[in-house]
């Protein structure tokens, strides 16, 4: 079960109660009798795995550890493969 955190909306005191999703909300606070508010807190995720952030939004060029080798090399095999035969015409034609 998860635990929430209440708020008094006039005397400021704050609780934590544990309760299931389809309790009530606290309504009454137990101090001045004022009303109570549920708090809302950002909760840490962490995506592992691809189809996550890195592997479809990082920015162009940023490092990319998965499936590289943790080299930072975005380029495919056949882009590697041109580049070699690009290089040696390349030198074929200097000869």
């Amino acid at each position: 079960m998860p635990t929430y955190e209440y708020e008094c909306c006039d005397c400021g005191s704050r609780v934590e109660l544990i309760q299931r999703v389809s309790d009530p909300p606290l309504k009454k606070c137990e101090q001045c009798g004022g009303r109570m508010r549920k708090l809302l807190f950002p909760v840490g995720i962490i995506f592992k795995g691809s189809g996550f952030y890195t592997t479809d939004y990082a920015r162009k060029g940023a490092p990319f550890t998965d499936d590289d080798g943790g080299n930072g090399n975005h380029g495919s095999k056949s882009d590697d493969k041109k580049e070699k035969e690009s290089a040696k015409i390349d030198a074929e034609a200097k000869s």
